[in-house]
C-alpha cells in the first residue's frame, strides 16, 4: 500500500517514514512537510498541511500518518493551537476527499488527565479527564474530538489514535523532560507520582503497527510498568524538594501569568498524580517495547546533562548559577525571587 507521513522532516516523522520505507507491507511512502527532510526512499511533497491542496497530494494514498504538530515549548500558544488543530482538521478532510482508507493520529496519554483517583494502569477506553487550560493538552483534546467525529462525517474513513506516555529521545524537549533538568525533583506533598516513559523508537514502531492496520481505535503506548518516585530518585541520584500543594500550584500559576514559565500550573499535575497506561491493544497485536522505563530514564538523564530548568523554564549559564544557587532550585523560591526582582524594578521607575 501507499502511506503518506505528514511532518516527515521532524524527529518522529523521519523515524516513522524510514520504518515504513523498510516495511514489506508498504509499496510507496510520501513524505509531506513544509520543508524537505533527509529520509532515503521517500517521495517528498513540500507544502503546509493546512493548505486544502493537500487533498490533491494524497491522491492514490491508502493510509496517512499525521505527525505535523507544533510541540515547541516557546511557541506562541494561539499560533500553536491554530496550527495543530487546523492541520489535523485539514488532513482528515483532505484524506476523506482523496479516498484514503485510514488516518493515524498521535496525541498523548496526557489526555486522560493526571488525577489522584486514576486507575494504575489506565485502560484505553478510560474517560478523557484532562483539563483544557491554555496548554498543549488543550490542542490534543481538540484533535481527539476531531478523530471521533471524522468517521461519522466521512463514512469509510477509519481513524486510529496513539496516546504515548512521556516521550523521550533525541530532539524531544517538553515540560516533562525538563522536569529532570532541575537539581532537585519537585514533589508536591500528599501526591503520588508514577513515571512511565515511551522511547521515540518504540513510538515509531507502534505508529508503524497502526499504519499497517495491525492495531486500531484508541491505542496507548509506553514502556511496560512504571516507576514510583522513590525509584526515580534512586536511579537518577537527584534528591527531592517537597512543597505543600498550595504553595507549589500557586507559585507555578504566578510564574505562568508573568510569562516566566511556558506551562500553566495545571500541567504540574502530571508530576503529581498517576497517568500510567496499559498498552493492552498493542500487546494483543504482538507489539512489545524494546526499552524499559529504567533504560529510557537513563537516556533522558544523559540528554539533559548540563542543562538547567525550573518549572519548565530553561535557564542560561549565569541565570542558572544565580537562580538555582540562591533559590534552592524549587518552583516556589525561584518564583518568589522573580516576583521580588520585578517589583523592585517597578519601584525604581
Amino acid at each position: 500500500m501507499t502511506v503518506a507521513v505528514t511532518g516527515a522532516a521532524g524527529v518522529l516523522g523521519e523515524r516513522v517514514a524510514a520504518r515504513l520505507v523498510a516495511s514489506s507491507g508498504v509499496r510507496r511512502v510520501l513524505a509531506v512537510d513544509d520543508r524537505r527532510g533527509d529520509v532515503p526512499g521517500v517521495q517528498w511533497r513540500v507544502l503546509d498541511v493546512r493548505d486544502p491542496a493537500v487533498a490533491e497530494r494524497l491522491a492514490g494514498v491508502d493510509v496517512v500518518v499525521h505527525l505535523a504538530m507544533d510541540l515547541g515549548m516557546e511557541s506562541d500558544p494561539r499560533a500553536r493551537s491554530a496550527y495543530n488543530v487546523r492541520g489535523a482538521q485539514t488532513v482528515l478532510t483532505a484524506a476523506a476527499a482523496a479516498g484514503v482508507h485510514r488516518v493515524v493520529l498521535c496525541t498523548s496519554a496526557m489526555v486522560y488527565g493526571a488525577l489522584p483517583d486514576n486507575e494504575v494502569p489506565l485502560a484505553e477506553d478510560s474517560e478523557l479527564r484532562a483539563t483544557e487550560e491554555a496548554s498543549l493538552v488543550g490542542d490534543l483534546l481538540e484533535i481527539e474530538r476531531l478523530a471521533r467525529r471524522a468517521p461519522r462525517a466521512h463514512p469509510g474513513l477509519q481513524v486510529t489514535v496513539l496516546r504515548p506516555a512521556v516521550v523521550v529521545g533525541p530532539g524531544i524537549d517538553t515540560v516533562l523532560t525538563r522536569h529532570f533538568e532541575a537539581p532537585r525533583l519537585l514533589v508536591v506533598a500528599g501526591s503520588r507520582p508514577c513515571w512511565q516513559f515511551c522511547h521515540l523508537d518504540d513510538l515509531a514502531s507502534a505508529l508503524e503497527y497502526a499504519a499497517l492496520g495491525l492495531v486500531e481505535g484508541e491505542v496507548t503506548v509506553g514502556c511496560d510498568g512504571w516507576l514510583e518516585q522513590e525509584d526515580v530518585e534512586a536511579l537518577s541520584g537527584i534528591r527531592r524538594m517537597e512543597l505543600p500543594a498550595s504553595l507549589a500550584l500557586g507559585t507555578a500559576a504566578r510564574l505562568h501569568r508573568l510569562g516566566l514559565t511556558p506551562a500553566p500550573a495545571g500541567d504540574l499535575a502530571y508530576t503529581m498524580y498517576p497517568w500510567v497506561v496499559s498498552g493492552s491493544r498493542l500487546h494483543e497485536a504482538g507489539w512489545r517495547p524494546r526499552y524499559t522505563n529504567e533504560e529510557v530514564l537513563a537516556e533522558l538523564l544523559a540528554q539533559v546533562s548540563g542543562k538547567h530548568a525550573v518549572a519548565g523554564r530553561r535557564l542560561g549559564g549565569k541565570e542558572a548559577a544565580t537562580s538555582l544557587g540562591a533559590a534552592g532550585a524549587t518552583v516556589a523560591l525561584v518564583g518568589t525571587a522573580a516576583l521580588v526582582r520585578r517589583a523592585r524594578k517597578r519601584r525604581r521607575f
